[in-house]
């Protein structure tokens, strides 16, 4: 809901009073400069608190308590105590009761309780958070800054060290106001570690990761911590509830995700495709309105008030699901918005989405995500509740299918199979997971590698997710293999937990949540690109109520195979929990993931916006990519339609873009 931006100095200016007074006044520009950068985020007010050590700033969309007491930043009432925070708080009508008598609330905003939770108990406050969020809390009686992140990372929270300053910000792009001059970091864009390791393709700039805080005082070098995990059940422990059970567990747990999500001050809509996940949001949406829930501000809790926005592709593209979509809407008697969205519109958001989500990823869903918001936007909408995250916790990807087999499932006997049936399905779907729709493949994978990941077939499919062809040279950073780079960001007790307790499909989900879904879901399709607009999206699936419920249910109730019929149910527990609130279409139909088109001709506009990036000085500019492999990936995406090299394309031109507008200097030190 918001963008925010700090620094805590790791040296004080020596000199004159004036001189400090002249410095104080430069670091105070800085800051606002930071959060001019990112203004999109906050267009409703604008605040900052700073001393000599330490500043915070903040852009405000205002969701709840609309008054300006809830503009930020907030502070205790010995003024020692401080905090920006970016996102929505439930249930903090819970905790401002239960510290009202302690502390001293100024107004009624969610995210004021961070403060009052952070005196009451410490550094654990972060358990008792729930929903999407980031901040930055200064301490100045400890002289400590903390920084966190929510458990999945649906908020973005960066950090690096310019000229003696510890900076932390919504957004990398906030930290060239402080004087940051990118780099590339080769090694990790060779290997693939940003994507699961704190650093990024720029040298020096770090992630704080998904359940993890930063904790730094001055002159002392900062460290990251976890407070949040994934857990899942020894693959061997028996689970003795029955099916309906464990159905209804998951009913009520996800209703009661979307119902505290549709609190607002401000008017609140829904993002619907044509799949089961956004499908169910919008039919509990509609359950819960019957029975008297308001939608946002909404005065009249009926569903024909409710708003529907969905990406409406050309048919011919392969990507169009708005038909479903408008079945569904009409079965559930909602307002459906249809956002057209072309070729020529896919790639004139190609550089801004790019841009915007700080992320290469290499399909086209984020420019329509970025249609979405915009149409949202013009409709005086700001907040959506969305589908993400359920593909991760509940078995959703093809891809799951082949992990899903690999071992049986003890937890569950009822669903057991013949050996000879696992082992014909597990391999035909090994074979199908191996060229997926996000990643090469290769079987140059090192053994040992192979063995951390307890054989997982789905690593591949992610660890390589726009491969690029690169420059000869950077082989002297070494000859690491993504899966590698990826097992090895985790520390020794996932890789422990992987192979001795953990199901195979439990370490696909475990990869996936921590690797793709943040990296690259959360950013190139979800809030960087939302908040362009001033749209908070938010996320029932990613109710860590509900995920803690979901990781202990087993894994065949998930993936369930019918081996007579030789036939796989992705999301089997989930279609039975949401029966009763999407149509049999949707509760019948076979996962389709959502991706934009990825088939483009000659001439096109794509193909024009690609060719404009993709030259031969803007490839070598970038210095670690080749040029003639690039080219030819070029002319295969468009005059062959190959999908890998459309990626291949795709990529490189994304890091043109971020390349450009960050103002990189040229990888391995050679002159522009």
């Amino acid at each position: 809901m918001c963008g925010i931006s700090a620094y805590l100095s790791h040296a004080r200016e020596a000199g004159s009073p004036e001189q400090a007074k002249a410095h104080a006044h430069h670091v105070a520009a800085q800051l606002q400069s930071s959060l001019d950068v990112i203004a999109h985020r906050g267009p409703d007010a604008r605040g900052h608190a700073q001393n000599f050590s330490a500043g915070l700033g903040h852009v405000r969309l205002s969701i709840i308590d609309l008054s300006p007491s809830g503009n930020q930043p907030f502070h205790d009432e010995n003024d020692g105590i401080h905090a920006v925070v970016n996102g929505e708080l439930y249930d903090y009508e819970h905790y401002r009761a239960q510290l009202s008598s302690e502390f001293k609330f100024v107004g009624n905003s969610d995210c004021e309780i961070v403060i009052a939770l952070y005196k009451h108990y410490g550094l654990s406050f972060m358990s008792h958070l729930r929903g999407e969020f980031a901040f930055v809390i200064w301490d100045a009686n400890r002289q400590q800054l903390i920084a966190a992140r929510d458990r999945y990372g649906i908020k973005s929270l960066y950090y690096t060290v310019v000229q003696g300053k510890l900076l932390v910000a919504t957004e990398i792009k906030s930290f060239l106001a402080f004087g940051l001059q990118p780099q590339w970091c080769v090694r990790s864009l060779r290997d693939q570690s940003w994507r699961v390791e704190s650093g990024t393709f720029f040298k020096g700039v770090h992630r704080v990761l998904p359940g993890h805080y930063l904790i730094c005082r001055p002159n002392e070098k900062e460290e990251q911590k976890p407070y949040w995990d994934l857990e899942y059940p020894d693959k061997f422990s028996k689970d003795t509830r029955s099916g309906e059970e464990i159905t209804q567990g998951v009913r009520e747990r996800l209703l009661e995700a979307v119902k505290i999500r549709l609190k607002a001050d401000v008017p609140v809509a829904i993002y619907l495709s044509g799949g089961i996940d956004s499908s169910s949001v919008a039919g509990m949406v509609a359950h819960l309105m019957k029975q008297g829930t308001k939608l946002g501000n909404e005065p009249n809790s009926v569903p024909s008030n409710m708003k529907c926005f969905t990406v409406q592709f050309d048919e011919d593209s392969g990507a169009d699901e708005s038909a479903i979509a408008r079945r569904t809407a009409e079965w559930l008697g909602v307002d459906i918005h249809l956002v057209k969205m072309d070729e020529e519109a896919l790639a004139s958001r190609f550089e801004d989405t790019t841009w915007h989500s700080e992320i290469p990823l290499p399909d086209l869903n984020g420019m329509g995500r970025l249609a979405l918001a915009e149409a949202v936007h013009s409709q005086g909408i700001k907040v959506v509740v969305t589908g993400e995250g359920s593909d991760e916790h509940f078995g959703g990807y093809i891809a799951f299918r082949a992990d899903s087999l690999s071992e049986p499932d003890h937890s569950w006997p009822a669903l057991q199979m013949a050996d000879s049936d696992r082992e014909e399905a597990l391999q035909a779907a090994s074979e199908e997971v191996k060229y997926g729709i996000f990643g090469d493949y290769s079987e140059t994978v090192p053994s040992a590698t192979k063995r951390m990941l307890n054989h997982s077939h789905v690593t591949s499919a992610i660890a390589r997710v726009g491969s690029m062809p690169f420059s000869a040279w950077t082989k002297s950073y070494g000859d690491g293999t993504p899966e590698t780079g990826l097992i090895e960001g985790f520390d020794g007790r996932v890789r422990d937990n992987i192979i001795k307790r953990w199901h195979p499909l439990h370490t696909a989900q475990y990869l996936f949540t921590k690797t793709f879904m943040p990296h690259f879901i959360l950013r190139y399709n979800g809030d960087n690109i939302d908040m362009v607009n001033q749209v908070e999206s938010r996320c029932p699936f990613l109710d860590h109520h509900l995920t803690e419920y979901v990781n202990n249910v087993p894994p065949s109730l998930k993936m369930k195979y019918n081996a007579k019929e030789k036939t796989f149910r992705e999301k089997y527990i989930l279609r039975e929990a949401v029966k009763p609130f999407v149509t049999d279409e949707v509760y019948n139909m076979s996962k389709k993931a959502y991706m934009g088109p990825r088939r483009f001709w000659p001439g096109g506009p794509l193909h024009r916006r690609i060719k404009h990036l993709v030259t031969k000085e803007n490839v070598e500019n970038l210095g670690f990519v080749d040029w003639e492999a690039t080219e030819d990936a070029v002319e295969q995406a468009f005059n062959k339609q190959e999908p890998l090299a459309l990626r291949r394309a795709i990529t490189v031109a994304q890091f043109i873009v971020l390349g450009q507008r960050f103002g990189v200097k040229r990888a391995g030190g050679k002159p522009n």
